[in-house]
């Protein structure tokens, strides 16, 4: 499209003048790849010291790169979908013991990964509000990336729900909705640039300014997928306009039943947005897998992880803020887990506060298929001792999906 390169756009012009394609709309994406699975798969990576775990049960489990490396590349081998990991920014010690907020920045380390891989997607996590980020810089690192994977490289937009996480930044946390519409714009930018054949300038209501700014080249497939994370009414608009994928949580809890229970109404709403919208979009789902090849081994072992907990140290992981010496700054304003009535139980804090399922390969699979039923698009996994329950996963699991009719 043609245009002044002087004029100032608004956001809505900016999506409304040039609209952007999904990756998805082109057969040959890598995107559209994932898409024609039955269910997608991806896996969390551990980038943080302890994963989602506060349990002092020993495992293999490291933030380390070399180790992540090897996660990824046996889940390329596997062929699962996607991988990326959580972006974290807390106070010396974290949250203390196991989680201690040693973590690598997730950006850079898919960078890395993207010649040590062959299929699988790799998906960026970025706090956009605040540190280094303008549309602008994140566009061309973006371009470049997805140059790089041949498509294969993704960003997952989230916004900090943390006060301390602004703070850091010489800043004052910004109001919970008013981070969607901040991000609205930010995305909207980021794909007029991917988009534009002319330079593009910009002016809106966020901090982000841009005069006359262009990148070449261009993504592969109009522009990277999207991603982001959200519970809420204001981040469910934002995925329904923005994202090709959105992770939720379940809003009923983190067992199988209450997750089955609740999902359905769920992932429906969020789905209900995107078609207003005029889009699709897929939800995907972060269960934790403990399996074993008997659900008498795995109820076992899921006994000794639990067991394993300090709950002393864990008051940030969710929202238990009642000692004395918990840094006030670490809590969560995130929506996700609102109407949960387990986040803070036990077995939450000891395997994370997502869905837990715990079982035989069989008894996994039987699940899986029951949340997909409920209008989850994909899993993404997360384990207790990830390399070898990946493995384990790979071997077991797998392939009862495919008999399943989960995976091709």
């Amino acid at each position: 499209m043609t245009r002044d390169p002087h004029h100032t756009l608004t956001s809505t012009e900016l999506t409304q003048n040039d609209p952007v394609p999904s990756p998805a709309d082109f057969d040959e994406s890598p995107v559209a790849r994932i898409f024609r699975q039955p269910t997608m798969l991806g896996l969390f990576l551990p980038l943080n010291a302890g994963g989602w775990s506060a349990s002092h049960l020993p495992r293999t489990t490291s933030w380390d790169f070399g180790y992540n490396r090897n996660l990824v590349r046996i889940a390329d081998e596997l062929g699962f979908d996607i991988v990326f990991g959580l972006s974290q920014w807390l106070p010396k010690g974290g949250f203390g013991e196991v989680l201690n907020g040693t973590s690598l920045d997730p950006f850079v380390t898919m960078a890395a990964l993207a010649t040590e891989t062959k299929n699988i997607l790799l998906a960026s996590t970025v706090h956009i509000l605040y540190g280094p980020w303008h549309p602008l810089h994140l566009a061309r690192a973006g371009a470049t990336l997805d140059h790089i994977t041949n498509g294969r490289w993704g960003l997952n937009v989230v916004t900090g729900h943390r006060r301390i996480e602004h703070e850091m930044f010489g800043g004052s946390q910004i109001e919970h909705d008013q981070r969607y519409r901040f991000a609205d714009e930010f995305v909207d930018a980021l794909k007029a640039l991917w988009r534009s054949d002319e330079p593009v300038t910009f002016s809106g209501k966020s901090p982000w300014r841009i005069k006359e700014g262009f990148i070449t080249p261009k993504p592969h497939f109009g522009r990277p997928l999207l991603i982001s994370a959200t519970g809420s009414p204001a981040g469910i608009d934002f995925a329904a306009r923005q994202s090709d994928i959105v992770f939720v949580t379940s809003p009923g809890g983190g067992s199988f039943e209450a997750a089955r229970a609740s999902l359905g109404a769920h992932t429906a709403t969020v789905k209900a947005a995107a078609a207003r919208n005029g889009r699709t979009i897929r939800v995907i789902l972060n269960p934790i897998i403990v399996c074993r090849d008997t659900d008498q081994e795995a109820q076992e072992y899921y006994g000794a992880i639990v067991a394993a907990v300090e709950q002393r140290n864990v008051g940030g992981l969710h929202n238990i803020a009642d000692t004395k010496d918990f840094d006030k700054r670490l809590v969560s304003d995130a929506q996700a887990w609102a109407k949960s009535n387990d986040v803070n139980s036990v077995d939450a804090i000891a395997v994370g506060g997502n869905v837990r399922l715990v079982g035989s390969p069989q008894r996994i699979v039987n699940q899986l298929a029951a949340l997909h039923a409920e209008g989850v698009d994909g899993f993404h996994i997360s384990f207790f001792d990830y390399l070898p329950d990946l493995t384990h996963f790979g071997r077991a699991v797998l392939p009862l999906m495919r008999a399943a009719g989960l995976r091709l």
